[in-house]
């Protein structure tokens, strides 16, 4: 059992003013507001996925001479610190997520069904969270189980491993996802009030997934469930908040887009699911707290209740940035005047990786660890840290995607196909593919090339199952096409060694592949190939539909594991840098 000692401690002091931020402010009406106005702080996370430790990640961040440096930031600990600091700065604050704050966790939190990511946002202080897709990938059934507490093992974990598991304080909600009966599996709003009497405020949220959620979770998982349109749930539950008494409406949606490198403070070149979403929206929202793509940003779009635009903010992924927004309310005409936010830094420790030295930077402010947080995420730390460090195997040098969100699964795409490939040649097997929105971590081994389990699971954190069917060539096309095509995100699906092809996307959508070669020989439309993938795709997620069509499947062994076997099989596995899908146009 954790000790009672490990239970949050009042916020901690102020520390300095808020000068740093990752994006400019972006502030809406300049004009003093009333005397009477109230300020209320919306403190705003997304996509926590269980990093309870420092993920090694960073922040590219302005370096005030016209480029960026890199910020070591995230860890449960530093987090809580920052959020801390923002309610020191503001009277009225609220905290709330835009969904994922759990699974794709770190090994200390997913070995232990995230219970300890609920723990940390419960001594964080979040009051609501936005249902996102990840939060279903052990089921409804363990997802309810995390609001509610309890210890009724649903998965093939064992819940409760270091302690009576309480639930989460804060509330999920899920305004556009139905049971069978039609409610909705959470309550779809929420409301919290500010002050007393002439100057009492209230803030109504709307909490919704994304509608693809069957596209990214094992159809099982979400059996009985149906995900409706987004934009409806929100132009639904508005007039119900107001005739509760809401002022200001705030969407949390686990949604989102992408700007373009170098404009976070712009919607200008925003793309991505959340843009259809909001051009749909009834005036009536203020505010929209956005998640899924792990980007960042902070911009104004569309329109809302009182004729300006909509404030739409995200902060990017693991607990590395933290949205510090402010809505001014004039009680007096029951609507906002005024918004603010900008996205701050939650800087924590340097680090040390196979790509080299990210030390700390005095161009923004570091964070100190808050000790009762610290000491909570160590409990879950110490039990998982035997396993966490055990090397696994070498190799020879960083495996990455081109870049945390890319499109193409680069070396680190190659090296797992590879891995299971080599894994179920037993089933006959000759082609294996790995979605690169599946590696949800690069792999930097020690200056030595040593990876331990800790980093091989932050890469696949999923324990999918590698399934191996009979395609036929024409398939094979078809469900490459499926990632190229207009139809959902696009992702170039990562091939096993041997395997090649090329792509135009300026070709219509549909007719976009150009070559594809099996050791140096045309893939014959009309031939059977044994193929291998996760689960996960084998039964059509990610919106490859066509691998459902597969036939004579086999089972095989966990991906991870796979994933170990091929590293260790080796004095030091060779990364493989070949380049197996080529872009010619487009």
């Amino acid at each position: 059992m954790i000790a009672k000692a490990l239970t949050r401690s009042a916020p901690l002091a102020a520390l300095s003013l808020l000068a740093a931020c990752a994006t400019p402010q972006a502030a809406h009406r300049a004009s003093a507001p009333p005397a009477h106005a109230v300020n209320v702080s919306i403190i705003a996370i997304n996509d926590f996925h269980g990093a309870l430790e420092p993920p090694k990640a960073a922040v590219a961040a302005p370096d005030g001479k016209g480029g960026t440096v890199p910020v070591p930031a995230g860890g449960a600990a530093w987090l809580a610190s920052a959020v801390d600091k923002l309610k020191a700065g503001h009277r009225n604050h609220v905290v709330v997520a835009a969904g994922d704050l759990t699974s794709a966790s770190q090994l200390a939190s997913s070995l232990h069904l995230d219970e300890p990511a609920v723990g940390v946002m419960n001594r964080i202080g979040l009051d609501f969270n936005a249902v996102g897709n990840h939060e279903f990938d052990r089921g409804w059934k363990e997802l309810q189980r995390l609001q509610n507490g309890g210890c009724e093992k649903n998965t093939r974990l064992q819940p409760c491993q270091l302690e009576q598991f309480q639930g989460a304080k804060y509330k999920y909600l899920s305004a556009s996802t139905y049971k069978p009966d039609g409610s909705t599996l959470f309550p779809a709003t929420g409301l919290k009030s500010f002050g007393r009497g002439a100057n009492k405020v209230t803030v109504g949220f709307i909490g919704l997934s994304l509608q693809d959620v069957p596209m990214l979770v094992s159809p099982d998982e979400v059996k009985g469930l149906t995900f409706g349109d987004e934009a409806e749930a929100i132009n639904r539950e508005v007039p119900k908040l107001k005739a509760e008494g809401a002022d200001a409406v705030v969407v949390l949606i686990h949604q989102g887009g992408v700007t373009k490198p170098g404009k976070p403070d712009s919607c200008e070149d925003l793309v991505g699911g959340i843009t259809p979403i909001l051009d749909k929206l009834k005036p009536g929202v203020d505010l929209v707290v956005s998640g899924h793509t792990h980007w960042q940003y902070v911009c104004h779009y569309g329109q809302s209740g009182d004729g300006s635009q909509i404030l739409l903010t995200s902060a990017g992924v693991y607990g590395k940035l933290v949205t510090d927004i402010t809505l001014t309310i004039d009680p007096a005409k029951n609507r906002v005047i005024a918004k603010k936010a900008h996205n701050v830094i939650v800087q924590s420790v340097g680090y040390t990786s196979g790509r080299g030295d990210v030390p700390n930077t005095r161009l923004y402010p570091r964070f100190r660890a808050d000790r009762n947080v610290a000491k909570y995420v160590a409990a879950y730390v110490e039990d998982a840290k035997d396993l966490i460090a055990r090397p696994v195997g070498k190799i020879s040098g960083p495996a990455a995607k081109p870049s945390s969100e890319s499109l193409q699964g680069g070396t680190l795409g190659n090296l797992i196909a590879d891995a299971q490939l080599a894994a179920s040649r037993k089933a006959g097997a000759q082609i294996a593919f790995t979605n690169p929105f599946g590696i949800r971590a690069p792999l930097d081994p020690s200056p030595d090339g040593t990876v331990t389990f800790g980093q091989i699971y932050a890469v696949q954190p999923f324990n999918n199952d590698l399934v191996t069917m009979t395609l036929n060539g024409s398939q094979i096309y078809d469900v490459i096409e499926e990632g190229l095509d207009d139809d959902g995100v696009k992702q170039v699906l990562a091939p096993s060694g041997g395997l090649q092809f090329s792509y135009d996307m300026s070709r219509p959508s549909g007719s976009r592949l150009v070559s594809l070669t099996l050791n140096g020989e045309m893939v014959d439309p009309t031939t059977d190939y044994r193929v291998t993938v996760v689960n996960f795709l084998a039964e059509g997620g990610d919106g490859f539909s066509t691998f459902k069509q597969g036939t004579d499947r086999v089972r095989g062994m966990i991906d991870n594991e796979a994933f170990q076997q091929w590293i260790a099989a080796v004095p030091v596995r060779k990364v493989p840098e070949e380049e197996r899908t080529v872009k010619v146009g487009g």
